[in-house]
């Protein structure tokens, strides 16, 4: 199979997202880095978690924050977006998914976090790169659902020090990885995100 165009709608807003449907209850949707800075849903992560998901029978759903590409509306600073990503998970409650990850790069990771208790669903966080140096990840009651952590040795944004701490705050069985040479945008190691996302999903 292959992805599909598809748009969800949050609030009044159309948001444009690519949907491959597999048999199954599992699903995921992903999440991309700052729209401020270019992010989007073709991005080469968002790529990668997409390949990965899938190739493990996840379906898969990716789309655009609001105000990137033909998604309406414009940035909200992660409120409104959060409200993208639970039409998103409505998405795949009507094609039957229950079983449910969320999988966000960046920014895309930051939302996804600090929308959890609105995703009541959600079965686990799967986060690239969680830019904790930049944005407040508030303390959330639902931080056990950060089930696997992937960032860089060379991340000067998502520092793995930095994100290890956290990771021990938010869940103490959560997996974290860090992919040695890479730094925040990934560039020739996005193999490697997939192969560490495959690996946990084999376990999962």
């Amino acid at each position: 199979m292959a992805e599909e165009k598809v748009f969800v709608n949050s609030g009044d807003l159309r948001i444009e997202g690519l949907l491959e449907d597999l048999s199954g209850d599992r699903g995921v949707v992903i999440t991309h880095p700052h729209p401020l800075y270019g992010g989007e849903m073709h991005n080469p992560v968002v790529e990668a978690l997409v390949q990965a998901f899938g190739e493990a029978g996840y379906t898969t759903l990716r789309f655009n924050f609001r105000g990137v590409g033909e998604s309406e509306g414009e940035y909200d600073g992660g409120r409104g977006e959060q409200e993208d990503v639970k039409a998103a998970l409505r998405l795949l409650e009507g094609l039957g998914k229950s079983h449910v990850f969320l999988a966000g790069y960046s920014f895309g990771a930051w939302v996804n976090f600090m929308g959890l208790d609105k995703y009541e669903n959600v079965r686990g966080l799967v986060m690239i790169s969680p830019p904790v140096g930049l944005l407040d990840f508030k303390g959330s009651l639902f931080g056990s659902k950060v089930k696997l952590v992937i960032t860089g040795s060379n991340d000067d944004i998502a520092e793995p020090e930095g994100v290890r701490e956290r990771v021990m705050n938010w869940n103490s069985e959560a997996v974290l990885r860090v992919i040695e040479g890479a730094d925040h945008f990934y560039w020739g190691k996005a193999h490697a995100i997939k192969e560490s996302i495959k690996e946990y999903l084999e376990n999962e």
